[in-house]
């Protein structure tokens, strides 16, 4: 997109690795938490911008507010695509001083690195184009994990920082210290500065509910709090890009459809810290196993659909009385569904892709394709159009 537009801001949860990646597309780049160079653009924003080769990475925008105004001017002016990289704290989409870019800048949310980009195959198609295009080429990659190997990559996490570090005592260190980051100082740069203890409880409960579509009474009962505490919890947390609410499916020809969102992790290697586990505790609960395998796939596909050269939404179904459940469903800008169902097991049968059937009957050609991933070594088809994968096919090339 760079060749495109002029300037972009890169949002994402912390240690994503935002900065890291804009520097390596970056002419120039400066850095406002040092104070000689905020001190310059605080003085002069515009000339301090005007005289940086571009594209020019502005980062902790935050601590200069009045940076994106010359952002905005130089936009208006008529900067050439590519020229600004911005990238910031926490508070980058919790407050109006950002106000000024709208309409300027291209949001890119970035979350922490797929098993695509961590096995060096981030420059084939999305997945989600293949499924479209040939889904008899997609392919299983080499030494695909087993069920153990997928809650551990699960519970291994996305964040840089954890590549290098094999052991999971040392990560679970680090994913234990982030939570406490989040919910001290994230929360309070944020305009959160409440109770910790209360944030983390809540946090707690959306753990303990990610992949589900829980009623919002059961989240914040578990987390002994108030509703509008909780509310605010759940807005916060979101623009932190810790949690994620991916909202109901609905659709005119069918009736008594469920309106709740399902909520997720982002990140499920912080439901270690939260929930105090490790795999040996996930392998021993099913609820438990199926909820991280679920929230682990929804990871993989979050970047997945942002590749894809078609734009598409994610949402979940579920009907009224909880008779039809399915996990994902893809919509794309033509109105075309890939209904996706997750399950912890490696030998899925026929009767798992009973729900996917079902929608498929009632939406017609608008159904392009239904996916069962499971945790076994084998691609399989019972139908035409509905798919027996390994979860790991979402990585594999093709």
């Amino acid at each position: 997109m760079l060749p495109a537009f002029p300037a972009f801001m890169l949002v994402g949860p912390r240690a994503c690795g935002k900065t890291t990646t804009a520097a390596r597309r970056a002419a120039s780049l400066l850095r406002l938490d040092r104070p000689e160079q905020a001190a310059a653009v605080a003085a002069d924003p515009d000339t301090a911008l005007a005289g940086l080769p571009r594209p020019t990475l502005i980062d902790e925008w935050q601590l200069v507010p009045e940076v994106l105004g010359a952002v905005k001017r130089s936009v208006d002016a008529g900067a050439e695509p590519g020229s600004f990289l911005i990238t910031g704290s926490v508070r980058a989409d919790l407050g109006p001083a950002g106000w000024p870019m709208t309409g300027r800048v291209i949001r890119l949310p970035i979350w922490g690195l797929s098993q695509r980009e961590i096995t060096g195959g981030a420059d084939d198609s999305s997945f989600f184009d293949r499924v479209r295009d040939a889904p008899d080429l997609l392919q299983v990659p080499d030494a695909a994990p087993d069920l153990r190997g997928y809650v551990e990559l699960a519970l291994a996490g996305g964040f840089p920082e954890l590549l290098d570090r094999p052991s999971p005592a040392l990560r679970s260190r680090y994913t234990a210290s982030y939570v406490d980051q989040v919910v001290r100082r994230d929360a309070s740069l944020a305009g959160h500065p409440g109770d910790p203890v209360r944030l983390r409880a809540y946090a707690r409960a959306l753990a303990a509910n990610t992949g589900g579509a829980p009623v919002h009474k059961t989240l914040y009962d578990a987390a002994a709090i108030a509703r509008a505490t909780a509310l605010g919890y759940d807005d916060l947390l979101e623009s932190l890009m810790v949690t994620e609410r991916v909202p109901a499916w609905a659709n005119s020809r069918l009736s008594r459809l469920v309106h709740l969102p399902k909520r997720y992790l982002v990140e499920p290697a912080l439901l270690g810290p939260l929930l105090g586990i490790d795999a040996r505790a996930v392998l021993r609960d099913g609820d438990l196993l199926g909820r991280l395998i679920d929230s682990y796939v929804a990871a993989q596909l979050r970047p997945e659909l942002a590749r894809s050269s078609m734009h598409a939404q994610l949402y979940h179904l579920r009907d009224a009385n909880g008779r039809r459940e399915i996990d994902l469903v893809v919509e794309f800008a033509n109105g075309d569904i890939i209904a996706i169902e997750i399950k912890a097991a490696s030998a899925p049968k026929h009767e798992d892709a009973r729900h996917l059937r079902w929608l498929r009957d009632q939406i017609g050609e608008r159904f392009v394709a239904g996916i069962v991933f499971h945790t076994g070594s084998m691609v399989f088809r019972y139908e035409p159009d509905i798919h027996y994968l390994p979860i790991a096919t979402i990585w594999g090339s093709r």
